[in-house]
């Protein structure tokens, strides 16, 4: 992983508390911790809802993955639409 850095910029911290990162930045989750008082590190980060979790579970992962190739492999048709469709609305899978 290649680290970019640039050098030190004085920021100025607004009345209401806040700092302006840049606009490369807007609109992006990030992690605040205070390593010490007036130290902080701040990270982006990705946040994954708790009902989303399950997707990235390597078990689900891997089903994902597997049928993600099936489906490549086995483009779909129209041939036995119907037949597909009745046993969707029938329940059976």
């Amino acid at each position: 992983m290649a680290i970019a850095t640039s050098p030190p910029a004085v920021k100025v911290v607004g009345a209401n508390g806040q700092i302006s990162l840049g606009k490369q930045f807007a609109g992006r989750q990030v992690l605040d911790e205070e390593r010490e008082p007036g130290v902080w590190l701040v990270r982006t980060a990705t946040v994954v809802p708790d009902n989303e979790r399950w997707v990235h579970e390597p078990q689900a992962a891997a089903d994902l993955q597997a049928a993600l190739a099936r489906a490549a492999a086995q483009p779909a048709s129209e041939a036995n639409a119907d037949d597909v469709l009745k046993r969707l609305q029938d329940g059976d899978q």
